[in-house]
């Protein structure tokens, strides 16, 4: 119980909450495995928690009725997902299957609903996280419906600098495919336009690892000031 109880409070959403509190939740807490591919829960699934990635990755994602796929997330170590289900009890509203082999926390609803209760600052630490997914959601809408490829990609090259205190360099979390996924295009797009990126000086590839050469150049073109 103690691991467990360590490695709750170590997760960002439980941030200030006390030892004991921290012991309350370890003691609702279940541990699941998954391997890579398999799926967590589909879209429509009873909403019975939520999910806390403790090792590993999980890829959020919908399918449109041709079977096409557009990916909402994709999460790491200590990001909660279906929050959602807490609050509504609602079926879940997407797909969400472990892209490596994961380790996640799972928190039953009622039971965690009661900790709320008892502890209302839980719900504060929730309804955070809530507002930075739905901004998230707000600025993906806005670049898959109003901006161009290349745009959307510079948004998420700055996004991804801004998480690593503005470092210049990044490194890809995921393969070009699944970002590719996450951005509405192909592969092949993708890769044509990273080109561009680098002959016009924004940024420097080699591999998964991308170096911001012109911040300025990259906001221009985040902004729909520039195009290439």
């Amino acid at each position: 119980m103690k691991n467990i109880v360590d490695q709750i409070s170590a997760i960002q959403l439980f941030s200030g909450m006390s030892r004991e509190h921290c012991r309350e939740l370890a003691g609702i807490v279940e541990e699941r495995k998954y391997d890579r591919g398999e799926i967590i829960f589909s879209e429509g699934d009873e909403g019975t928690g939520f999910y806390i990635t403790f090792e590993g990755r999980v890829k959020i994602f919908k399918l449109s009725l041709d079977g096409k796929e557009q990916i909402l997330h994709i999460l790491g170590p200590g990001e909660p997902f279906a929050e959602v289900a807490v609050f509504t009890g609602s079926s879940y509203p997407a797909n969400a299957m472990a892209l490596e082999k994961s380790r996640i926390f799972f928190f039953p609803r009622i039971a965690f609903a009661e900790l709320i209760e008892r502890h209302p600052s839980l719900a504060m630490n929730m309804l955070a996280t809530l507002s930075f997914r739905l901004k998230q959601f707000t600025h993906m809408i806005e670049a898959l419906s109003l901006k161009e490829v290349p745009g959307r990609l510079a948004e998420y090259i700055l996004l991804a600098s801004s998480q690593n205190n503005d470092s210049s360099e990044i490194r890809l979390a995921v393969s070009k495919t699944l970002l590719a996924s996450l951005l509405g295009t192909i592969p092949e797009t993708l890769s044509r336009i990273l080109a561009k990126m680098s002959k016009k000086g924004l940024i420097q590839t080699e591999g998964s690892l991308i170096t911001i050469l012109d911040r300025e150049g990259l906001q221009c073109l985040a902004e729909g000031e520039v195009r290439i």
